[in-house]
């Protein structure tokens, strides 16, 4: 008989490997994901369409505090765990709470869950959320339209929707963000991207996303998602480190993974960062993956008017993820308050209104920050009511998009941008090596 198996996740990695390990298979079924990280992802179906022969009525999708339940009732014979951006500590709970119940416990395969490309495959992965993935994506698309090679872009997923028509996305124009209903975590990922004039593909079935994306692309970027591994063989692995954060880079799964196997470490917030938090990931890498290059990055931030900010009472929105299970307890607005002269932040928890006020709840180490939460419309509601509360001078937005465009803003509001500046040449020497050699080509 066929191995009962039960995949953990949060709408992303556990539907990829459902897809790359399990889909077509008679020696394994798996009779139930979990759910968690993402809220109003649970009480779903994987679609049949999607789930293939052996799963007529596709799988279901179950709250993870219901794992134990399941497993007994179920008769699952094995876990595999298959999300990411969690500590070792909590990895371990989990592994215990799952083999007290009665069934083994393990992490879903790398290497088995890569898909080869036809093309040049440069991956850009990290040791934790919000490092700064997106802006050395945005600026390893740049070398690469230099050298006039057509660079797809393919997100990780964030299928929080409809799951058949999400199955393949591609996002040429803002407009393309409406048309597929996008959250606004979402949009913080896609829509930086085509403003830059970059087609960006996303969705569930990645084997079906490559297929589409190789039709026209001369190199495949992989912009990877909180602390994931690739979902495609990378020709080029680069891995994003943030030394506001040292010693995390060994400390949560899977981001040990990408530090330890990757081509190339980029140090990245070199100048709002310790120095020690720079030197401890040096003799880290040197350490655990000494094969490694390693780049030093700046990530400077840029708004309209600095003027506008000294003096004042500021709210900082930061990017959602990053302050909640990123852990971070500043972001780009943050680092512009301090650097223009503000005259103070203010806290936004007495303002807090429905699901907001539960995220603090969750997680209350956010501090005096707002994080820009909008995985549905009931949050984007929240967040928007609660900013017309705040009182404060203004609103500094720190998130990748312009969030004045998706919530009303009744205060002056100011918009902070920030891009990668590496302080060495490493960087565009490796990917227009590694592309090259990869497509047949000789020199730089």
């Amino acid at each position: 008989m066929a191995k009962k198996v039960l995949i953990m996740g949060a709408a992303g990695r556990d539907f990829h490997v459902f897809n790359t390990c399990y889909r077509g298979r008679t020696d394994a079924h798996v009779v139930a994901f979990t759910a968690t990280q993402i809220p109003h992802i649970e009480d779903r179906r994987y679609p049949a369409a999607l789930a293939g022969p052996g799963y007529p009525d596709g799988i279901p999708i179950r709250p993870e505090e219901e794992l134990v339940d399941l497993i007994r009732k179920l008769g699952v014979e094995e876990v595999i765990f298959a999300y990411s951006d969690v500590s070792n500590a909590y990895l371990e709970e989990r592994k215990q709470r799952v083999e007290a119940a009665g069934a083994k416990f393990r992490t879903f395969d790398v290497d088995a869950s890569m898909i080869r490309s036809k093309k040049p495959v440069v991956a850009v992965c990290a040791v934790r959320t919000g490092c700064g993935k997106s802006q050395t994506s945005r600026r390893i698309v740049s070398i690469l339209r230099e050298q006039g090679l057509r660079t797809i872009v393919i997100r990780h997923p964030m299928p929080y929707g409809d799951l058949l028509k999400q199955k393949v996305q591609r996002f040429a124009t803002i407009a393309d963000l409406t048309k597929h209903e996008c959250t606004i975590e979402e949009m913080e990922e896609y829509e930086p991207h085509i403003a830059a004039g970059a087609i960006v593909y996303a969705g569930v079935d990645y084997q079906a996303i490559l297929d589409s994306a190789e039709k026209e692309a001369d190199v495949i970027l992989w912009d990877g998602g909180n602390n994931d591994t690739p979902f495609y063989k990378p020709d080029l692995w680069i891995t994003v480190a943030d030394p506001h954060r040292p010693g995390h880079e060994l400390q949560y799964f899977p981001g040990r993974v990408n530090f330890e196997r990757c081509d190339l470490i980029l140090i990245n917030k070199v100048d709002s960062a310790p120095p020690a938090g720079v030197a401890a990931i040096e003799q880290n890498a040197r350490a655990f993956n000494p094969k490694a290059k390693i780049v030093h990055a700046d990530s400077p931030v840029f708004v309209r008017d600095g003027n506008a900010i000294r003096g004042k009472r500021v709210l900082a929105v930061e990017d959602g993820p990053t302050l909640t299970h990123g852990e971070m307890t500043l972001g780009a607005a943050t680092v512009a308050a301090t650097k223009w002269g503000a005259k103070s932040l203010v806290d936004p928890r007495p303002y807090l209104v429905g699901e907001l006020a539960e995220t603090f709840r969750k997680y209350p180490k956010i501090g005096a920050l707002l994080p820009a939460m909008g995985y549905g419309a009931q949050q984007v509601r929240d967040l928007e009511a609660t900013l017309a509360k705040v009182d404060c001078d203004l609103v500094l937005i720190g998130t990748p998009i312009d969030l004045a465009r998706i919530v009303k803003i009744r205060q002056p509001a100011l918009r902070v941008t920030y891009e990668l500046a590496e302080k060495e040449p490493v960087l565009r020497e490796r990917v227009l090596a590694i592309v090259n050699q990869r497509r047949g080509t000789v020199g730089v």
